[in-house]
């Protein structure tokens, strides 16, 4: 019997050891079975950057990370390495900021403006191609405790941030690692993780080509200036599926540098939660946005624009495509706006089309719940309006509106920077300025401002006042070409829309009932 016991034994031992092994596939190699240590405590980052390294030398693998807590400091990917985390499986980044070399590459093209661009990351690759992370596992940046020794480090001055923000008093963003930095490469997929808590921004993709983002959790909030996602400059990219919350803005397209583009942009059946704006063309607009295409997305407690769309930098916007979002307790619906505060000339805003929207505006903050919020705005204000501007001489062009509800929480007061409309005159241009839905002040419409632009179309357009509010509907002032067909206010008395200083307006027998004056 005893033996009989013994040889059993054995079997189950046998298929046991079998069964583990089975789990590596070929081409698998299993982080803990080359040194890595997953206790959470133990440095790990020589250890998996030599292994990386290595199986990029022979052609390319597959480092499966399995239960457990593997502390490391940067690690640079390289073509062909893909990085597997099982279920339970979380790579952590160290909190120490000497663990963090900054990324050099020469051939980096010049960036129109370099003071929130950090060239630090935790996950770094620059000219890597066809690399992989994916799992049920979690990527945490450990960012709170690493922007806080950063922090500590600049006023004990061992670590002098040049940049440091005295005004809110933290680190600027070039001193805080971000959570990926993917620079100069191809064919990248990150699909299935959980990826948390970079010290500054967080999945971060810089003048890369053919990028797959599917079934991610992205909360990135530890710090302030935490973006989820920045795409800049990039060509061919696919973000689906994802659940985004930034402390910062959510989903986010920069243009740093001259002459690049973001090309061929497709976001899908996302949801974002953010305390700046949702979805952001922007701010840096430097070379500039086309061929982008949004659709299906849920937004909820943003503080800021659902669609925020701007070119302030020279950049060129155009061939936009945005339907079929659904935005609830947020601050503000759509923001667009070309400026100008870099670049030799102003850029272009250009063929958008913004269809199938439902957004609903609170009266009060709608971030109030977050634990870090984004900066309030310079004075006390009534609920703003959507808005479409371009400046003198430089129009907005070719935008079209179409199947849009807005409710609105009405209760402005006239004590509040009261704009009345016989001074439309005195809102200010504000060429140069920092693009944001706040930045005009008080304007003189609750539910949509127009100020030079160019073929403008709104049909089945309704907005809904839940109080009332002593301003009109709508404000077009030097708008050319505005087309306007079955406009609905509910809740709304007297005329609700004005038109100044602009020219071929054609509207429907609705629209014309609304107006209250033409100059």
């Amino acid at each position: 019997m005893k033996l009989y016991f013994n040889i059993l034994l054995v079997i189950l031992l046998t298929l046991s050891f079998t069964s583990c092994k089975d789990e590596i596939k070929e081409n698998e190699y299993l982080a803990t079975e080359y040194g890595a240590t997953g206790d959470g405590e133990t440095l790990n980052t020589d250890v998996l950057q030599n292994l990386i390294d290595s199986l990029n030398q022979k052609g390319g693998g597959t480092i499966v990370f399995p239960k457990g807590r593997f502390l490391s400091g940067r690690l640079e990917m390289k073509s062909n390495v893909d990085l597997y985390l099982k279920k339970n499986a979380v790579l952590l980044g160290s909190t120490n900021i000497y663990d963090y070399a900054t990324v050099v590459d020469k051939d980096h093209p010049k960036a129109g403006k370099t003071d929130d661009l950090s060239k630090m990351g935790f996950l770094i690759s620059n000219k890597a191609k066809n690399f992989k992370l994916y799992g049920e596992g979690m990527i945490d940046g450990q960012g709170l405790g690493l922007a806080l020794n950063v922090d500590s480090l600049h006023h004990t001055k061992e670590k002098i941030d040049p940049r440091y923000n005295y005004r809110r008093m933290r680190p600027n963003e070039t001193a805080r690692p971000k959570l990926f930095l993917f620079m100069h490469s191809e064919n990248i997929v990150v699909e299935g993780l959980h990826l948390r808590n970079g010290a500054c921004w967080g999945l971060c993709f810089d003048l890369c080509k053919n990028i797959t983002m599917d079934n991610l959790k992205v909360v990135n909030r530890a710090y302030w200036n935490n973006d989820g996602m920045d795409i800049t400059d990039c060509t061919n990219v696919r973000i689906t599926n994802c659940d985004v919350d930034a402390a910062d803005d959510g989903i986010c397209l920069k243009s740093y540098y001259p002459g690049h583009f973001n090309d061929s942009i497709y976001i899908a059946n996302c949801t974002v939660r953010s305390s700046a704006s949702a979805i952001k063309f922007g701010t840096a607009s430097f070379g500039g946005f086309k061929n982008v295409r949004i659709e299906n997305i849920k937004v909820f407690d943003t503080f800021r624009s659902v669609v925020a769309i701007e070119s302030v930098d020279g950049g060129i916007i155009e061939n936009i495509d945005v339907r079929n979002v659904v935005a609830k307790n947020t601050g503000n619906a759509i923001f667009v706006r070309l400026g100008h505060r870099h670049g030799e000339k102003p850029g272009v805003i250009k063929n958008v089309s913004i269809k199938d929207m439902k957004v609903e505006i609170p009266f009060g903050r709608p971030d109030i719940d977050y634990d870090l919020r984004g900066p309030e705005v310079n004075f006390f204000h009534n609920p703003f309006p959507a808005s479409i501007t371009g400046i003198p001489g430089h129009n907005v062009e070719n935008l079209k509106l179409e199947n849009i509800e807005i409710t609105y929480p009405g209760r402005a007061s006239k004590g509040m920077a009261y704009v009345p409309l016989w001074r439309l005159n005195d809102i200010p241009e504000v060429i140069k300025e920092y693009p944001e839905f706040h930045m005009f002040g008080e304007l003189p419409a609750y539910g949509m401002y127009v100020r030079h632009a160019n073929n403008i179309s709104f049909n089945n357009v309704t907005f809904i006042l839940k109080d009332k509010d002593f301003r009109p509907a709508y404000v077009f002032d030097d708008v050319k070409e505005l087309s306007m067909t079955n406009i609905k206010v509910v809740n709304s008395k007297d005329a609700q829309i004005i038109i100044k200083d602009s020219e071929a307006i054609n509207l429907d027998g609705n629209a014309k009932a609304l107006i209250k004056e033409i100059k």
